[in-house]
């Protein structure tokens, strides 16, 4: 199998009743880097060409559609209303599932692809989700790499004011109007120095609304997130090679978030990009596989698979 071969899609039917669609990118002999993707992100948000990026630099490359996402399980009649999601803001309710039992998906994932251990790299609420799998499985996680992501601290890492209300915008049942709103979502919180085209962003958007879209589901991974505790002192505990990245211009989570993630965590190392909003413009893709590659090193430094 060459560095670039792909995996067709697949499906993993964990022993929880949860199925997680995956695909993967490079040589299964190589060391394994799982991608998670953020809210509402089906594997897609990781665009092929970034891994493929990735699996050239000596990675076996798997990307996944979190539950509630994509062509994943996804949950009927859990809280997913948007008077859930209005008592979630208020804590008065609990979540339908958490973040650790996401992280128990990807877990069952690896288990299902026969991984013992992975580098593991996350993306917003799957930075989240990326964090939780390091402190609860330690033993499982060979690298962590967060990306624009916070600890779960409430007084950092906090969201725009202004995009309250486009969170609070849940109606995902009509192709077009997806589509609309993606725009103008991305126009607010994508890299203002990186900016994407409305052709490019819309073309993303109608790709994700035809694997499978869920409004309900949505509100849901909310509620998870919301139910998040803070990490801080869990994640001082750690001891795996770890890297954060994080955009100076992030409207969506407020860099103070990936500022706190690096303190917490002993050694890690911590990328400030200028003029990098909520997203992953291709303009950043070298800098971000150089730093999931140079923080794999740490983790093995004499492995000779990982070349430029």
């Amino acid at each position: 199998m060459s560095s670039t071969e792909h995996c067709s899609e697949a499906m993993a039917h964990l022993d929880t009743g949860i199925d997680i669609c995956f695909d993967t990118v490079g040589d299964p002999k190589n060391p394994p880097l799982l991608l998670v993707m953020g809210l509402s992100g089906p594997l897609i948000w990781w665009s092929r060409r970034l891994c493929e990026m990735l699996a050239s630099r000596g990675f076996f490359v798997i990307r996944y559609d979190n539950r509630d996402v994509g062509r994943s399980t996804k949950l009927r009649g859990q809280g997913g209303r948007r008077a859930d999601l209005i008592k979630a803001f208020a804590g008065r309710t609990t979540p339908p599932y958490t973040l650790s039992d996401m992280v128990d998906d990807a877990c069952g994932l690896l288990d299902h692809l026969g991984i013992e251990r992975a580098h593991v790299t996350g993306a917003s609420m799957g930075g989240m989700i990326a964090q939780t799998m390091a402190i609860e499985h330690s033993d499982r996680v060979l690298s962590l790499v967060s990306i624009m992501s916070t600890t779960g601290r409430r007084t950092v890492g906090w969201q725009h004011p202004r995009l309250l209300p486009m969170l609070l915008n849940g109606e995902r049942s009509d192709r077009e109007r997806v589509i609309a709103m993606s725009v103008r979502t991305w126009a607010l919180i994508g890299s203002p120095a990186y900016p994407s085209t409305a052709a490019d962003i819309s073309a993303r958007a109608a790709e994700t609304f035809d694997r499978g879209i869920s409004s309900s589901g949505v509100i849901r991974q909310m509620q998870a997130v919301m139910a998040q505790p803070d990490r801080t002192r869990a994640l001082r505990q750690l001891q795996m090679p770890t890297l954060v990245i994080h955009g100076l211009k992030d409207p969506m989570i407020h860099v103070s978030g990936g500022r706190a993630t690096a303190a917490a965590i002993p050694g890690a190392e911590l990328l400030l990009v200028p003029g990098m909003g909520h997203d992953l413009p291709q303009e950043l893709w070298s800098t971000f596989a150089d730093g999931v590659q140079r923080t794999a090193r740490r983790a093995a430094p004499v492995d000779s698979r990982w070349t430029r």
